[in-house]
């Protein structure tokens, strides 16, 4: 029968008619929203690619690989000791100083080594969440207050999503049989030296995304003002350990370091081009070495593919929906600001499902927060916004679907929006 068997195409294809027919062409909002959704993909890949989930793809393929399930599922694991496990999740998390997009593929090189649903997710909300140098921004900036009530509900949210997720989940198989169980050969190295090679990783995604502070001294200023003179002496180090740990070949590293030398000396003011070059050595370096180091490109590979077209595509759509900062996409932004002005449970929970859905890179929350609380936003919804948006993205969904599921990500969201909401009706009644 034909409309038992082809009834799926015929909805499918009559729907894309339909769409093509009626596409609001030359309508003024639309084809803005278009043009802003492809300045946010510009924007994006030039901002966040190689400087962020680049390294953090790296970092990712290193953990699957160089990290022992053994410690990963000790520490945290769905059997590890609460205290110790959600401990390590959110300091881990905090210490990264990233954005809702670029944790997503140190998250899924966590998770998919063992780590349980819970101690994972505690450390996919506080990555963005917890950030030291944005909630002291958001102190300066927006007031005390506000910043303490940030810190305060971030490192409070990372402990009990994950305790929830966790509970909701709990009848869940052990979550390290998804790498076909644990490993029994010895390893080859120490745990000390594989932490240390991860921890270098860090740092150099770190350093290289400081971004600049308000104030022009201090020590936030004066590592901003070394910045790539810390992430530079990183590189050297990873490199030697590529070498000495890894077993490249000394000559591989010195042929990718020499592009490096000499664009830095021919580009002086160019450290982004400079560390785009580096990116491109180490990736020509690990994808035609063999052993370990072949290994680790591909696992870093396997993350890429799975999700950057996700992140893309989510990118896509928040600025067709939401536009830039400052800009308007198809949704008029005085629609929220109208919204939002009280600091009612409707405001609240409307300041949380925007933030949800609306992209943050690191640190542009507090500038557009700003501009809001100017034009009448209410303290609570404020407050609501920065728990729920930084943590939070439509290609942050998109991805975090693609690597625990439909049921987990919907469950995941919906505790920080309802947390995020309670958090700014609570802070709206006391200080609002």
């Amino acid at each position: 029968m034909f409309w038992r068997d082809e009834w799926k195409s015929l909805v499918t294809v009559t729907a894309v008619f339909l769409g093509c027919y009626f596409l609001p062409v030359g309508v003024a909002r639309f084809d803005n929203a278009v043009t802003e959704a492809l300045h946010l993909v510009k924007w994006y890949a030039r901002e966040h690619v190689v400087l962020c989930l680049i390294p953090a793809f790296f970092i990712a393929g290193a953990i699957a690989v160089f990290v022992r399930q053994e410690a990963v599922i000790q520490y945290l694991g769905a059997g590890a000791k609460k205290i110790i496990a959600y401990s390590v999740a959110s300091v881990s998390g905090s210490v990264l100083a990233v954005c809702s997009c670029t944790v997503l593929p140190l998250f899924a090189g966590i998770y998919k080594r063992g780590a349980g649903i819970g101690p994972a997710t505690a450390f996919l909300y506080a990555g963005p969440a917890v950030n030291v140098l944005a909630i002291i921004l958001t102190a300066r900036v927006l007031g005390v207050e506000l910043g303490i009530a940030r810190a305060v509900g971030a490192i409070l949210f990372s402990v009990v999503i994950g305790l929830l997720m966790h509970a909701v989940f709990r009848n869940d198989k052990v979550e390290f049989e998804r790498d076909g169980g644990l490993e029994s050969d010895e390893p080859a190295r120490p745990l000390w030296k594989d932490g240390l090679y991860v921890g270098v990783m860090v740092g150099i995604l770190v350093f290289a995304n400081w971004g600049k502070p308000s104030a022009t001294g201090g020590l936030w200023f004066a590592i901003y003002s070394g910045k790539w003179v810390l992430t530079g002496v990183l590189a050297a180090g990873l490199a030697v350990m590529l070498v000495a740990w890894l077993g490249v070949k000394w000559w591989r590293v010195v042929m990718a370091a020499i592009p490096v030398v000499v664009v830095a000396a021919l580009f002086p003011g160019q450290p982004v081009v400079v560390f785009a070059v580096g990116v491109a050595g180490l990736i020509v370096v690990t994808s035609t070495a063999g052993g370990e180091a072949g290994d680790w490109f591909g696992s870093s590979w396997d993350f890429a593919k799975q999700i950057l077209p996700l992140l893309l595509l989510g990118v896509v759509l928040a600025g067709m929906f939401l536009g830039r900062p400052g800009e308007e996409g198809i949704i008029p932004s005085e629609w929220i600001t109208r919204a939002v002005g009280d600091n009612s449970v409707g405001a609240n929970l409307i300041a949380s499902v925007v933030g949800a859905f609306m992209y943050f890179a690191t640190l542009t929350e507090v500038p557009i927060l700003e501009g809001l609380l100017g034009n009448g936003m209410g303290k609570g919804p404020a407050l609501a916004l920065l728990l729920a948006g930084p943590a939070l993205s439509l290609p942050n969904m998109l991805v975090i679907r693609s690597v625990i599921g439909t049921g987990k990500t919907v469950v995941f969201v919906l505790l920080v929006v309802i947390m995020a909401t309670i958090s700014g009706l609570v802070y709206g009644l006391l200080f609002g």
